[in-house]
């Protein structure tokens, strides 16, 4: 299932101090920049949150803001924010109802061992709520450049 060029599916979850975010909440004003990632302070998804951490500023300066999304609860993301500094809300989704809506909650294998958890996934959201670009099963490695170099192509079109 793609997203792209479809209304981003709306969502209400609380991040990491319990306040509801809402898609809906940068509706004409921001762009947004929605990552799901499996866990906190695991290693590609800790090197994923600094890289999006580094370039904060550069997604700042071309209207955007970041969010990530994991099933993991408040405290876990306070304290995943807390150690690495991190300048942006993570949202959470304990029962998966909006990783569901972006098809971003599949089966995985690890270690010969089958389990439901989250598709490294990121999606672009134009401030009229429309998906410009999404990246599924995403590589840590050169995202955050990818995602940028997408982000300035749509906010200077």
């Amino acid at each position: 299932m793609t997203l792209e060029g479809m209304k981003a599916p709306d969502f209400v979850l609380p991040n990491e101090k319990g306040e509801l975010v809402s898609l809906k909440d940068y509706a004409g004003e921001k762009y947004v920049i929605l990552y799901f990632y499996p866990k906190d302070a695991t290693p590609g998804c800790t090197t994923q949150a600094c890289d999006f951490r580094d370039s904060h500023e550069d997604f700042s300066k071309l209207n955007a803001v970041i969010l990530g999304v994991s099933p993991d609860n408040e405290a876990s993301h306070v304290k995943f924010i807390e150690k690495q500094g991190l300048p942006f809300s993570l949202l959470v989704d304990e029962e998966q109802v909006v990783s569901e809506k972006y098809d971003v909650w599949k089966l995985k294998k690890m270690f010969g061992k089958e389990f439901m958890g989250i598709e490294r996934s990121t999606f672009l959201i134009d401030p009229s709520g429309i998906v410009v670009k999404e990246w599924r099963k995403v590589k840590v490695k050169g995202h955050i450049e990818d995602a940028l170099a997408a982000l300035e192509e749509v906010s200077n079109s």
